[in-house]
């Protein structure tokens, strides 16, 4: 998304400002867009590339010309604006996420409800590892459209926004997103020449630098630059920091002309003291028998891990080409080319009690290097059409995929590795760290075909189908008998058939109402691995129905909407009970629930975003007959955000938010519960010159304890109170 600019009455926009103005679109549930970015059909005025302007009343925003409006989804697939989409859409703007200083993908996140945190476990590293509607959804984040695996924090200095789109969309995006998925977009070259600075300190030994610079060339093309430098220590967390430096550079050429290409260029670095937290008192633990299946009596700031051991050397390249040609004003051509190659290097403490008896705590040593690359590319073409009288707006494409993920470990359990429970040494001396053992590797190639059409019958009555083809082959080598698995290779194929359909009615041009029906699959080769007990296995299959509606009212100035949904998972994949080598697809799950959501400018001064979640969830059926009845891991029965901003003068804004997330379970087992808990957010920015803005962001401002991430043998706590003091700076 293009930055907007914005102007609104007795407020005088200075032109830097114009751009950092851009209108807020988070958290609301089902279609977070922020109502002033809609309007209806006879506003708009179409330009000869075949976009649209809009000129709203009362705040008068005029949308890029070149993405569209503020607040829509970047991606080709989505025809209308999200009011009539019959799909629950997050957009999080880069406004918004500069306003509340969010610098990691997790930060971003936070703005939008139903979505929790898991720890790395079970051979699955740390990182961005997030559950979407009570659904795992660690394979499912995409950088520009295409997927990406790797094991990383994704920093916020390089993205125009970020797009969560909720329920079962695999005719969308491919396999997976069964609760949903996240998409991040970067920025690109723009036609105007800028230049901005920031410059932060804070608590926590916090530094932060960004450079973000556009300069055009010629009469339509342009060169940006994105650079990021980040050292802080983690607040509330003895010893652990992150250190990440990335830099990116993008052309444009033949911007706002019918032929547009576009290469760029991403690496981002981080050299980190990785944390897997505080272990959770096992029940059969005698020692501690008051706290079984809890928090250990410990300060949350203890730290398991050893400083000299442990480690995090994570590195990200990421090369995309993209073009575009405007056939006609309603035909649009389009092919990305993308390589992404993510390569970690870590060794990690996780926190085990020694034995039932005691309180001391074993270092285990979880080493993993891992390498993931992705070639893809992607062919759309756009059309915009009329049969009988009605109007078609169709995307179809082919998309060609080959993904490839090499991994080592040297786990061990390092017995002779302890730590006192109440007082750790991150000093201590350790054994010898073992060898990596050799690279297992896994293969998949992808060849996909999909439609999407969306068809106005009316001009209340908008239909919508999207069907989606998917033929998947994996070959994974074991090459170490340290595995479970035996030492071989094993191959799986599927071919997929995805749709979805949804019908929405407007009463009235501000209004809609939709009813939407979707379904998604996760395949056994879904993270690129297999074994001899899932290489047979059929995907899971997935299908999910939503009931909503969204209105935009206040002038235009405020979008509401509400929506019931529920998401069932037919044929979990789950353990034979009669031989626990195997798997059997007998399980069922569901969740279901409601969202609600507000967002817009209820004065041209006071703008308020809030968005609340819902979710009940069950698992059906399964061959433990003792979870049957249980609720979904990472699944809290509600969750609650809110963001809202004033502003004081033409030079000072103040801002404040929450976030309430509420009790959820570890696992199917529901024996550990992580307990709610509620953060206060707080950010103020004034303005000194036409070139110089101050910002105060305090987070977490009653430094409450929580746990943020869980696991099933520890959970990692949340960051604790911290101030930042940014300097933003516009040329």
């Amino acid at each position: 998304m293009n930055p907007t600019s914005v102007r609104t009455p007795g407020i005088v926009a200075r032109p830097h400002q114009q751009r950092m103005l851009t209108t807020a679109a988070i958290g609301i549930a089902l279609s977070t867009t922020p109502l002033m970015t809609y309007a209806d059909t006879n506003d708009t005025s179409t330009s000869s590339t075949g976009k649209t302007t809009l000129v709203l009343p009362a705040l008068d925003i005029v949308a890029d010309e070149e993405s569209g409006p503020a607040g829509q989804p970047d991606s080709v697939k989505y025809t209308q604006p999200l009011l009539d989409t019959a799909k629950t859409v997050n957009v999080i703007d880069q406004k918004t996420i500069k306003s509340q200083g969010a610098t990691s993908l997790r930060d971003v996140l936070r703005n939008v409800t139903g979505i929790s945190i898991q720890a790395g476990e079970g051979g699955t590293p740390a990182g961005d590892n997030l559950s979407i509607r009570g659904f795992n959804a660690r394979t499912d984040i995409y950088v520009d459209g295409v997927r990406d695996m790797g094991t990383y924090t994704r920093d916020s200095y390089n993205l125009e926004q970020v797009e969560v789109a909720k329920g079962p969309s695999s005719s969308m995006s491919g396999r997976g997103s069964t609760g949903g998925s996240v998409t991040l977009v970067s920025k690109t070259p723009k036609q105007e020449d800028f230049t901005d600075i920031s410059l932060g300190l804070g608590t926590s030994d916090y530094r932060r630098g960004t450079l973000d610079t556009n300069q055009t060339f010629g009469e339509s093309n342009a060169f940006r630059l994105n650079v990021m430098g980040l050292d802080t220590e983690v607040a509330g967390r003895d010893l652990v920091n992150n250190k990440r430096w990335g830099f990116a550079p993008s052309v444009s050429f033949g911007l706002g002309t019918e032929t547009r290409v576009t290469l760029s260029y991403e690496h981002l670095k981080e050299n980190n003291l990785p944390d897997y937290g505080i272990p959770w008192v096992p029940s059969t633990n005698t020692a501690l028998a008051g706290y079984a299946n809890e928090a250990p009596p410990v300060d949350f700031d203890n730290f398991y891990g050893l400083a000299d051991r442990d480690y995090e050397d994570i590195s990200s390249d990421g090369v995309k080409l993209l073009a575009e040609h405007d056939l006609s004003d309603n035909a649009t051509l389009r092919n990305q080319l993308s390589y992404q190659r993510t390569v970690r290097d870590s060794i990690v403490t996780a926190p085990r009690f020694v034995s039932d008896s005691s309180t001391d705590i074993r270092r285990e040593l979880k080493g993993r290097n891992q390498i993931d690359t992705i070639v893809d590319n992607q062919t759309d073409l756009a059309l915009h059409f009329d049969t009988a009288g009605y109007q078609h707006d169709l995307v179809t494409g082919v998309q060609l995929t080959r993904e490839t993920e090499e991994t080592n470990t040297r786990n061990v359990s390092n017995s002779a590795d302890l730590a006192d429970l109440y007082d750790p040494n991150a000093y201590d001396d350790y054994a010898t760290v073992p060898d990596k053992t050799e690279n297992n590797i896994g293969k998949t190639t992808t060849q996909s075909l999909y439609v999407n059409d969306t068809l106005h019958l009316s001009p209340q009555w908008i239909l919508n189908g999207g069907l989606r083809a998917d033929h998947s082959s994996t070959k994974y080598e074991v090459n170490t008998a340290s595995r479970s698995t035996a030492v071989g290779t094993y191959d799986n194929s599927d071919t997929t058939l995805s749709y979805q359909a949804g019908i929405t009615y407007k009463p009235l041009p501000n209004g809609s109402v939709y009813l939407a029906y979707g379904t998604s699959f996760n395949p056994s080769a879904e993270g690129l691995s297999l074994s001899s007990s899932t290489e047979n296995l059929k995907p899971e299959k997935n299908v999910s129905l939503e009931l909503g509606t969204k209105w935009n009212l206040l002038d235009e100035r405020v979008m509401l909407s509400a929506a019931v949904f529920r998401t069932d998972k037919t044929n979990a994949r789950e353990t034979d009970p009669d031989d626990s080598s195997l798997y059997v697809m007998n399980g069922e799950q569901r969740v279901q629930g409601v969202e609600l959501g507000a967002s817009g400018y209820l004065t041209p001064s006071w703008q308020l975003m809030a968005n609340y979640t819902y979710m009940d969830s069950e698992v059906r059926s399964a061959t433990d007959e003792d979870i049957v009845g249980n609720e979904l891991s990472n699944t809290p029965h509600n969750s609650f955000s809110l963001w809202s901003s004033y502003q004081l003068t033409s030079d000072l804004q103040l801002g404040g938010g929450l976030q309430y997330v509420d009790d959820r379970f570890n696992s199917t087992s529901n024996t550990r519960v992580a307990p709610s808990y509620t953060l206060y957010s707080a950010a103020a920015s004034y303005t000194v010159n036409s070139h110089l803005t101050l910002r105060l962001n305090l987070h977490n401002i009653t430094d409450e304890d929580y746990i943020d991430s869980v696991g099933g043998g520890h959970f990692i706590p949340g960051t604790g109170r911290y101030g930042t003091l940014t300097a933003d700076m516009s040329f």
